[in-house]
């Protein structure tokens, strides 16, 4: 990599995590110096733009606070991405160990299982699941838990069949270790990282299914803030009001773009740590 990209590469990073900590900032303060509700509803300021006194934001269509609702919607999307991110780590990554250590039964279910649901669109599977389960929080941390355990699983799967063939896992078997503790202390130590690192890209597409989920009405119910609900009830604002749209519009980009450049950081720095 020649000088130049390594500068922009490093200026993009420092950008990336200024973004992120300004929005995990601005969803942990705003709601405490705010002084609104995200449901508070004040009829006679509807529609108020910018700049509107005690109304940095502005207001929507209700009068509720535009800038109190975009922090409650960060808050929902760390919040619904972390927990799925979570499901899915503790789902997968057992499942992808224990296809890499037993190659004979358990390997072929579990290649068939992840291979089947990779092959089944992950939103159209999250879509399902939340047809039957209903609207919510909960919900769609559960949706997304599922798409993203296949994913872990078969890169825990890769990773564990690599660290399996080291000398230390070899000794450690011939020693008689049981193997829990094999896997303890030899293997996941190993695989883990891999995990996490891949957590950062998941995360930007999960907050942006959680968003889309819920413009179509079947992730967050409202009247709960959400990037996805603010940009669905400024559609017909667009003309009259078009901050509805851009500041969540605006908030949801800039998260998504911070955790992509993160993630193929991490990803470069796990493929070369010595960089």
């Amino acid at each position: 990599m020649a000088y130049y990209e390594w500068r922009a590469a490093r200026r993009r990073r420092t950008l990336a995590v200024v973004i992120l900590l300004l929005v995990a900032g601005y969803g942990l303060v705003v709601p405490i110096v705010s002084g609104h509700a995200p449901t508070d509803q004040r009829l006679a300021l509807r529609l108020s733009p910018p700049g509107t006194v005690g109304h940095l934001f502005g207001t929507d269509e209700f009068g509720r606070d535009v800038a109190t609702r975009l922090a409650y919607g960060a808050r929902a999307a760390a919040g619904t991405a972390g927990t799925g991110i979570l499901f899915a780590l503790v789902l997968g990554v057992p499942l992808g160990i224990a296809a890499g250590l037993e190659r004979r039964i358990i390997d072929p279910l579990v290649s068939l299982l992840i291979d089947a649901m990779l092959s089944f669109p992950g939103v159209l599977l999250a879509i399902a699941l939340l047809t039957v389960l209903g609207a919510g929080s909960g919900q769609v941390s559960l949706a997304l838990g599922l798409m993203f355990a296949p994913l872990y699983a078969r890169t825990t799967r890769s990773e564990t069949l690599s660290v399996s063939a080291e000398p230390f896992v070899t000794v450690s078997r011939g020693l008689g270790s049981h193997p829990l503790y094999t896997v303890w202390l030899h293997i996941l130590p190993n695989v883990l990282p891999q995990a996490l690192v891949l957590s950062a890209s998941v995360a930007a597409v999960s907050i942006t299914i959680e968003a889309a989920l819920s413009f179509l009405g079947l992730g967050i119910a409202p009247p709960a803030a959400s990037w996805g609900l603010m940009l669905r009830d400024a559609r017909n604002y667009l003309g009259t009001a078009p901050w509805l749209a851009i500041l969540p519009g605006a908030m949801l980009g800039l998260s998504v773009f911070s955790l992509n450049t993160l993630g193929d950081a991490f990803a470069e720095w796990m493929l070369n740590p010595h960089r």
